[in-house]
């Protein structure tokens, strides 16, 4: 395997790390709380991607196992692939948390906003320790 075919193969993960390493840097380069906020949602979209693209079986199916008489126990033929689908449903859950703690963040950031006047971080502790 060269490694053009070594790189081509995983595009999918060199994708979610440059999508991580863009959500860090938003998070640790910026002052603005608003963008901070989005920063971390890029992290986590590349977190959600990372699993869903870990949880990805090549030629299995969806794990619905159809009602067959001759089977009475209800399981379906020997050797069909089946993909799991908890780490679909972990990631459901996961995206849920994550627009949940984004409206809290966000909700956060306006009301600083309201009390100091700015949504910059530094700008808001230096007023803070000026009245205070």
């Amino acid at each position: 395997m060269t490694s053009a075919q070594w790189f081509s193969g995983l595009w999918a993960y060199w994708l979610i790390i440059a999508l991580m390493m863009v959500g860090l840097y938003i998070v640790i380069a910026r002052d603005n709380l608003i963008k901070k906020v989005m920063g971390l949602n890029i992290f986590q979209a590349a977190a959600i991607l990372f699993y869903v693209t870990m949880a990805k079986v090549t030629g299995g199916t969806a794990p619905i196992v159809p009602h067959d008489p001759a089977h009475p126990g209800g399981h379906g033929e020997h050797g069909i692939l089946y993909s799991n689908p908890l780490p679909h449903v972990l990631m459901l859950t996961a995206i849920v948390v994550g627009v949940a703690t984004t409206a809290l963040a966000l909700a956060l950031a306006v009301r600083i906003h309201g009390d100091y006047g700015t949504a910059e971080e530094d700008e808001a502790v230096i007023y803070d320790r000026e009245h205070t």
